[in-house]
């Protein structure tokens, strides 16, 4: 039975990564990539599905765990009646085939241990074939082959489809197991030298994080953040996928259950301010030309998320054999979300590539022509109803949220202009759609009566996405307007002290039964519209209560459940990492975003 979300931590390889449970147990691997079939489903429905447990055979929790330094290297130390153990799990930088790699070392005393490996490809529905090869064992099923073998050798056996290793530690032993994942048809991979690999990992994330420039009091936790941003990230694209999991869900035993393990164009702008003000500014570069790749062609077939390599087709389907995390499902693969009409986006592709110019980022000849052409698409359509942010299944509607980054993509346009003026565009009549969208919104999305904004026209429902309309510029921070839509935001959709996103069970807007936790990105968002309308020391209590949700390892899912005390929803989460840092660097000092 899979633990709570927040008793898992990451590791991976910036191509894919893995879930490791406090029991031991690698309960979530997809392989090769994020966004590949899962070798290990635990997580979604139970041992048979797919794991790797490593751990004493007499202990079913870890006594203490915590990711080695500045990096993405997690100790899991066992104390048991027989001595102490240390187990060191990593995924290597690849060179071309993954590795997951296990160092058992005897700290004290001497431990009986037991690895149990679980292969189930296809999320869990494919038993492999397992053969002995030169002292390893290799699983084979259709396209995948995985490689398994220790340093030094240990006697294996199969049972129940199973592959088993007994063994014990004493202090200063060291056993490492490596699994290695090749296509099928291909030669044997390379044989990786696991505690060279060691070595080498730490090396390279140390070196990484070294370059964060922040130096605020949330120094250990918004690298933290940024670290799990970097592991996030497909390095041959430099895509930022959302989360590494798919269907860990909004609320347990619901259906809000969705695939996460891809690109969002609404985290554009928030993440690149991230990690621009972080000092990562290759990663900066290398997101900002994802970005700029995946959204060439036609303006009118944009989508607000695409795969990790820039993929268009992301079909949604179900996976009925696995029974879903805490009996969850449906199991979902792919998100027909992608097909929705999101008008935000056009300004989160603008706001970013404004953000990136200003920034010093490299430019690109052609990256003006894209934003043109967005622009262009955009003043025809900007009056249309539409899915909103939160891509409500629901009916469209004229949310605000969209009407104003449609109000940004506008303004980021003629702000461009203005600044370059050698550009082309019409300039005069973007100055005009910006009016234009700035006085409809402060007309229909209004509710004077309430001094707030609403969610759509027309309605009487809270969004706590008009909690950035100060942070886009739309309005500054002082007009009572923006003071009322921070206080009943704050009021209306409080949950236990944290922020949801809007009420799910108001008027059917999302069109799905059931409720959800505190959006954790939401929270965050409040701490910053309290900051800079003048309530900074609110905002500081905010922000050091949502640090105190992370997990033992520093990380975040989507949602916080206030009244189970538990975290909810794809994990770790991007946009609540994202989050975490802006605020950070709000809180010391740092400017944030564009407006």
């Amino acid at each position: 039975m899979p633990g709570r979300i927040e008793d898992y931590a990451l590791i991976g390889d910036l191509q894919t990564a893995a879930l490791v449970g406090r029991d031991g147990s690698v309960d979530w691997l997809c392989l090769p990539r994020f966004d590949s079939a899962a070798c290990f489903a635990a997580l979604l429905g139970d041992e048979g599905n797919g794991r790797w447990r490593l751990a004493p055979l007499d202990a079913d929790q870890c006594s203490e765990r915590s990711y080695r330094g500045d990096t993405l290297v997690l100790d899991t130390v066992w104390h048991t009646p027989a001595g102490t153990v240390k187990v060191t799990d990593f995924m290597p930088q690849r060179d071309r085939a993954p590795d997951v790699i296990r160092v058992v070392e005897g700290v004290s005393g001497e431990v009986a241990m037991r690895s149990e490996l679980t292969l189930r490809f296809d999320y869990g529905s494919v038993v492999p074939w397992m053969r002995r090869a030169d002292h390893q064992r290799v699983a084979v099923a259709g396209p995948d082959a995985v490689w398994l073998r220790t340093e030094p050798p240990l006697p294996m056996y199969g049972k129940d489809m199973r592959t088993y290793s007994d063994f014990t530690v004493s202090a200063g032993e060291r056993v490492a197991f490596v699994l290695t994942w090749h296509p099928s048809h291909a030669g044997r991979p390379r044989r990786a030298d696991p505690f060279a690999a060691l070595e080498q990992s730490l090396e390279d994330w140390e070196k990484w994080s070294a370059r964060c420039s922040y130096e605020g009091p949330w120094r250990a936790a918004v690298l933290r953040s940024m670290i799990t941003l970097k592991a996030l990230t497909y390095a041959p694209s430099g895509g930022i996928a959302a989360a590494a999991t798919t269907s860990l869900p909004e609320e347990i035993g619901g259906v809000r259950n969705w695939d996460y393990r891809f690109c969002w164009l609404r985290d554009a702008a928030l993440t690149l301010n991230a990690l621009v003000s972080g000092g990562f500014l290759a990663e900066a570069q290398a997101w900002r030309d994802w970005l700029l790749r995946a959204v060439a062609g036609a303006p009118a077939d944009l989508q607000i998320m695409y795969g990790i390599a820039g993929e268009r087709r992301l079909t949604e389907y179900e996976v009925p054999w696995l029974k879903g995390y805490a009996n969850s499902t449906p199991v979902r693969v792919g998100n027909a979300a992608a097909g929705q009409l999101q008008l935000d986006v056009y300004g989160e592709v603008l706001d970013s590539l404004f953000l990136a110019r200003n920034s010093g980022l490299r430019d690109e000849p052609h990256a003006w022509n894209v934003q043109r052409m967005l622009m262009e698409f955009l003043e025809s359509k900007w009056h249309e109803p539409d899915e909103g942010l939160w891509e409500v299944r629901g009916p469209r509607r004229h949310f605000v949220h969209s009407k104003v980054m449609a109000w940004v993509a506008a303004d980021r346009a003629v702000r461009t202009v203005e600044a370059r003026p050698q550009l082309r565009g019409d300039v005069d009549r973007w100055r005009s759609m910006r009016a234009q969208v700035h006085a409809e919104v402060c007309e229909k999305g209004y509710d004077a009566a309430r001094n707030t904004f609403t969610q759509s026209y027309g309605s009487t429902e809270l969004d706590a996405a008009t909690l950035l309309i100060p942070q886009v510029g739309f309005l500054p921070p002082s007009d009572r307007r923006v003071v009322g839509t921070v206080e009943a935001v704050r009021r209306e959709l409080d949950h236990g002290g944290f922020v949801r996103r809007y009420s799910p069970d108001a008027s059917g807007v999302d069109g799905l039964p059931g409720s959800e936790g505190a959006f954790l990105a939401c929270s965050f968002w409040l701490a910053d519209a309290l900051h800079v309308t003048g309530r900074t020391g609110e905002a500081r209590e905010l922000f050091e209560r949502l640090l105190t949700v992370r997990n033992d390892v520093g990380l975040l899912a989507e949602e916080w459940d206030p009244v189970a005390g538990r975290q909810l929803g794809n994990y770790p989460q991007a946009f609540s990492h994202v989050g975490l840092v802006n605020t950070a660097l709000a809180l010391s000092g740092h400017d944030v975003r564009t407006g």
